[in-house]
Order: C-alpha cells, then structure tokens, then sequence
C-alpha cells in the first residue's frame, strides 16, 4: 500500500517537461492557418457575389477564382509565416473582378 507521499514523488519522476519550441511552432501554424483560411473564406464570398450577379462571365470567372483559391491556400499553408500573402492577392484579383463584371 502506497502513501500520498509516494504517490507524489512517483508522479514527480514520470511527469515530462514541456517542449516550448514545439509548442511555440504548432502555435505559428494554427495563426498562418488562421490567416490563410479567414481570407480563403472572403474570396468565396466575393466569388458567390460573382456568380449571383455576373451572368455568364461572372460564372466562369467565379469558377477560376474558386479554384485559384483553393491553390493559393495550399501554397500559403506550406510558406509559413507569410502564407497570408498568395491569398490576399487572388482576394484582390477576384474583388476587382467582381467590381468590372457585376458592374
């Protein structure tokens, strides 16, 4: 039979220290995730206003954008810390898009 005392130094000897630089690495990438998926999300929204009010080209146009964005967030989750910027550029493309052709 084991006393609370024993159980305690026992604990002690098991417990593992924790590993900050993974914790800090794992952190950067849940924020680049972050990023890259809150403008990922914005696009498609602007490419559903594509396809709600550009007719024919506003499809075909939302359909490419729909796709470059998809690509743009691969590429953007495998940069890093920078991996905001391939999306925020297609964002821009596809918001100018939006502009000239439900115009």
């Amino acid at each position: 039979m084991t006393t609370n005392r024993q159980e305690e130094h026992m604990s002690d000897q098991t417990a593992q220290t924790m590993d900050y630089a993974e914790h800090e690495r794992t952190y950067a990438g849940f924020i680049n995730f972050s990023k890259v998926g809150t403008i990922a999300l914005l696009n498609i929204m602007v490419c559903l206003v594509l396809f709600t009010f550009g007719g024919t080209a506003g499809s075909i146009f939302g359909t490419v954008f729909v796709l470059a964005t998809l690509a743009a967030a691969a590429v953007g989750l495998a940069m890093g810390d920078r991996g905001w910027i391939p999306s925020a550029g297609v964002f821009v493309l596809t918001g100018l898009m939006a502009i000239i052709t439900a115009s």
